[in-house]
């Protein structure tokens, strides 16, 4: 049974001429964005699409030509390559990308998150403020990991917020950001955390075809205390039990910048023969996950299912590898919202989460000064899924 393509119906008139800037490292993510943007705008029945208020409305491409040169020192700038006046820009930028480089003196150097933040800067400059609004989509929030001061400390993700409003910025959208109370830094501006749990499900169900979603015979499973709203929705919303580890610490020594866990404890009903699904924001080296699946299949689970955001995957691949062939985890679910590297795509525990539509939807509501209220709460779209793969409407894909 074909899916049915959703439509969403925008009478309202534009804010702008739509313009959407990929900053250096997103590109992949952006032409995805933009060919939604495109089809839609070109099917979408509207009687005033030729009147002055929707000039613009309807082009081959929304992307906007930009450039981001270097000096030989590692200097750079950004360069804006055609007429941005009185658009309505949408700047997409990954700050993860390490894969992009740039000449240092001579030696190839790879971006960092600062460098990636820098380069957004340089792009919200060379735009000198003549965009009618500008929405920063920054789906992996820089420094949100920095989000609160527990000593003497810098606070690098509140005054970054600050920074780029105070540039110009009008509105700010992120993706399951670590912390979202930072917006307090911005309190007068608009700042949406999204949460992919429809696209987690649909990416679990598109994929794997023998699950029984009851309470008797799965679970969904929070890492740690921080990440217990993320895990209640998803559990409430497939109407599941949750459980919850929380670390155990060593507060007296610091390893990497951070306390070491000395171990996981668990609270919540038994996991004993349950498939599992784990939820968490981001998966950095991925030995806090692994060490939670360790514990869940100690206390005899099923299938373990990991679903983050963000795979940073910073100590390499090799540790979900070993996991995976001792039959420890069945698969790990990441989204594309940040660079994925060709090797991670071809795992066979992988299973990519396309984002591109769902962006493109927020994109194309928001130019219209429309409520994107319902596309931050999937719940009845969850619903719907979760009835047709009961059904036995969806055909699980390879």
């Amino acid at each position: 049974m074909p899916v049915r393509e959703e439509k969403r119906n925008l009478e309202t008139i534009p804010v702008g001429s739509l313009g959407l800037v990929c900053v250096t490292g997103c590109e992949p993510l952006g032409h995805m964005i933009d060919r939604y943007l495109v089809k839609w705008r070109t099917e979408r029945e509207n009687e005033h699409k030729n009147t002055l208020a929707f000039s613009g409305y309807q082009r081959d491409s929304y992307l906007i030509d930009t450039s981001l040169p270097r000096f030989g020192s590692g200097e750079g700038k950004g360069v804006i390559l055609e007429s941005v006046r009185g658009h309505d820009l949408y700047i997409l930028v990954d700050v993860c990308n390490y894969s992009v480089t740039y000449s240092l003196y001579g030696d190839e150097n790879h971006c960092s998150p600062d460098d990636h933040y820098q380069n957004l800067k340089r792009i919200i400059a060379a735009v000198g403020g003549k965009a009618r609004r500008i929405t920063v989509i920054m789906p992996f929030l820089y420094e949100s990991r920095q989000h609160k001061r527990t000593s003497r400390e810098s606070l690098d993700c509140a005054i970054a917020l600050q920074e780029i409003i105070k540039m110009g910025v009008d509105n700010i959208i992120t993706f399951d950001a670590h912390d979202a109370r930072v917006q307090n830094a911005i309190p007068l501006n608009g700042f949406e955390t999204v949460q992919p749990a429809y696209q987690f499900i649909k990416g679990l169900l598109n994929h794997i075809f023998d699950l029984t979603i009851d309470s008797n015979h799965m679970m969904i499973i929070s890492p740690d205390e921080g990440g217990m709203s993320r895990a209640i929705y998803m559990a409430n919303v497939l109407g599941l039990d949750m459980g919850m580890f929380y670390k155990r610490r060593d507060y007296t020594t610091i390893v990497d910048g951070k306390n070491p866990i000395v171990a996981h404890e668990f609270l919540g009903s038994s996991v004993e023969g349950k498939d599992v699904i784990v939820v968490d924001d981001m998966i950095s080296s991925g030995d806090s996950v692994l060490d939670v699946a360790t514990e869940l299949k100690r206390r005899k689970a099923n299938r373990i299912f990991i679903a983050a955001t963000f795979g940073l995957f910073t100590k390499g691949l090799e540790l979900f590898d070993r996991a995976y062939d001792k039959e420890l985890i069945n698969g790990v679910l990441t989204t594309n919202l940040i660079y994925q590297t060709p090797e991670l795509l071809k795992c066979p525990w992988y299973i990519s989460c396309d984002l591109s539509k769902y962006i493109a939807y927020i994109i194309d509501t928001l130019n219209h000064d429309s409520s994107i209220s319902d596309l931050l709460d999937p719940s009845e779209r969850i619903q719907n899924l979760v009835g047709r793969y009961k059904r036995g409407e969806i055909t699980p894909r390879t």
